[in-house]
């Protein structure tokens, strides 16, 4: 399978797996499957550290490069998936998730996110 971490899901995977479910990292571990990342996380770590918000204290720098590290592939925010918001219900108002929702529709791939609120968007997005 093809998963997409939302951001939240990508930070816990690099830092603070316990917060994952046994299920969850036994599927990241899986040599057959390919784990995503996308820029739009970096991005969102890169604002919310620099405006101080809670929970985001983190280096985008270093994230992204421990992502990297662990064999997670980087998945670049394209046209088409700029294109692929228009067509979401607006079932979600932040433009972060609607960009990852659309990338995972985009390109196929299984979003693993805790926000409950994006299951709405489809069958392909995992609750963690």
């Amino acid at each position: 399978m093809r998963f997409l971490l939302d951001t939240h899901v990508l930070a816990w995977a690099l830092g603070e797996r316990r917060k994952l479910s046994a299920a969850v990292l036994d599927q990241l571990a899986d040599p057959d499957n390919e784990v995503f990342f996308s820029a739009v996380s970096i991005w969102e770590i890169a604002i919310k550290s620099a405006l101080l918000r809670g929970g985001f204290d983190l280096s985008p720098r270093l994230i992204a490069d421990a992502a990297t590290t662990t064999g997670f592939q980087r998945l670049p925010v394209t046209v088409e998936h700029a294109l692929a918001i228009h067509a979401l219900p607006p079932l979600h108002g932040d433009p972060f998730d609607r960009m990852l929702v659309a990338q995972s529709r985009c390109d196929g791939l299984h979003l693993l996110t805790r926000d409950a609120a994006l299951s709405g968007y489809g069958d392909w997005i995992q609750l963690v």
